[in-house]
């Protein structure tokens, strides 16, 4: 997708050259039949957390918003580990709950497993950790949005942005020609600019699994001298809990003290939880993966993007720690009316067949049943730097968060969501925008 300008004179203000794919016959036309498409102060791009948070914070400012994105089914969704906070994470979703984000509510609402992780330390690092039920999860962020005043979700994929002569935001276009103006928008797109998916040497374009890539807001990016690039995740197979040896790992149960993430004691409903369990690799873990390192995305040269320090792969885990004897392995429900489990610890690239066999190499996971593989995932993302503190890029009105900025977690992504939504809505109103320092 070429960029749109509005009023179109001339470049050199900003650009070394003239935009690659301008049609100034195209761009006059989009700018005459502007005054009859709809309005928003705000469009958000993306149903993520980022995008979730960002979407509430403008609309409980009464700014008139929009989140577009590609599935309305899949809002709030948890395509890795279904789990909000830990360490460093749960301090974040204490923050977005006290400014009135909707994570901390959410995760109090739909926790399936409940722990204080770092307890035998001091309470500085004590970190609240939840397992939520996954498909709850998104429906009850779903049902939060589509209720909330001043708000309106759609599905669609914007594959293009629409700025003034002056470089100031005047809309969004969709891939299939829908135009929305607006006078801010918010980029949240997690892992779907240009989403690959990876197993082995074998790709294809998605965002996540089952679910297709958003394409063509990359080259906008582009087109705007944006500086992109590629950064990669992953995420583990699950497997049936029905074939598990309970005999040979360890079972962690929930605190029998509970805790929350909101404030708000209205949100404060105990339910029945669940069990984790806990196992780990063997030597014959890391031989099996050693031998088949040339098979992997990434050790086999397929995949160039650079991947995230704190989700390192298996793969990685055995290179760069190759004198450890063994690594932990947690098995963590997905929901309570599901029999999948969540086997945190062997994140992979790895063919669909090794998977089966490196699971079969784990204590008690001996005579298990592999429903979903591990794959690795490579996206298009902006280099931070780019973006101001308050998180607005050098076009006016055009904010990032999430993911596209280079974070990695719901957590992060929430956080970063909810000060690009409220300084979305100050921008509507001329008011200063706000940045949010470490010393607070």
């Amino acid at each position: 997708m070429g960029l749109n300008f509005l009023q179109i004179t001339k470049f050199d203000f900003f650009f070394k050259k003239k935009p690659k794919g301008l049609s100034f016959k195209k761009n006059y036309k989009t700018a005459l039949k502007m005054s009859n498409k709809p309005y928003y102060d705000v469009v958000v791009i993306g149903g993520g957390h980022a995008g979730i948070e960002s979407a509430l914070a403008s609309a409980k400012r009464g700014a008139f918003t929009l989140l577009i994105t590609l599935n309305l089914d899949k809002i709030g969704w948890q395509p890795c580990n279904p789990s909000i906070g830990g360490p460093a994470k749960s301090t974040l979703v204490h923050e977005i709950d006290a400014l009135g984000g909707g994570m901390g509510k959410i995760a109090d609402r739909t926790f399936l497993h409940k722990r204080i992780l770092n307890k035998s330390k001091g309470p500085a690092v004590w970190a609240l950790r939840v397992q939520t039920d996954k498909k709850e999860y998104s429906e009850e962020n779903k049902k939060m949005l589509d209720n909330y005043p001043n708000l309106t979700i759609q599905e669609g994929m914007v594959s293009d942005i629409l700025i003034s002569k002056s470089f100031k935001l005047k809309g969004i276009k969709t891939y299939f020609g829908g135009i929305i103006r607006c006078k801010t928008a918010i980029v949240t797109t997690g892992t779907f600019l240009g989403g690959t998916i990876w197993i082995g040497s074998k790709k294809i374009s998605a965002g996540r699994a089952g679910e297709m890539a958003s394409i063509g807001l990359t080259q906008t990016l582009r087109n705007l001298e944006f500086k992109t690039s590629r950064l990669k995740t992953g995420t583990p197979p699950r497997i049936d809990s029905r074939h598990i040896n309970l005999e040979k790992i360890e079972k962690q149960k929930s605190d029998e003290t509970e805790n929350w993430f909101s404030f708000d004691r209205m949100e404060w409903n105990s339910r029945k939880t669940m069990d984790c369990f806990l196992t780990h690799t063997t030597s014959r873990t890391f031989a099996l993966i050693r031998k088949n390192l040339h098979l992997s995305p990434k050790y086999g040269g397929f995949m160039k993007s650079t991947g995230p320090r704190y989700c390192p792969s298996i793969e990685d885990k055995i290179v760069r720690f190759f004198d450890k004897k063994e690594h932990q392995i947690f098995l963590e429900p997905e929901g309570r009316i599901l029999n999948e489990i969540y086997v945190q610890g062997i994140s992979t690239g790895l063919p669909e067949n090794l998977q089966i066999e490196i699971i079969k190499t784990i204590p008690g996971l001996e005579n298990s049943k592999m429903v979903r593989p591990a794959y690795s995932v490579d996206y298009d993302y902006i280099f931070a730097s780019q973006l101001d503190k308050n998180l607005m890029s050098k076009v006016e009105g055009l904010f990032f968060a999430g993911q596209i900025c280079g974070t990695t977690g719901y957590e992060e992504a929430g956080a970063q969501g909810i000060l690009a939504g409220l300084n979305a809505s100050l921008f509507c109103e001329k008011k200063n925008i706000i940045c949010l320092s470490r010393e607070g």
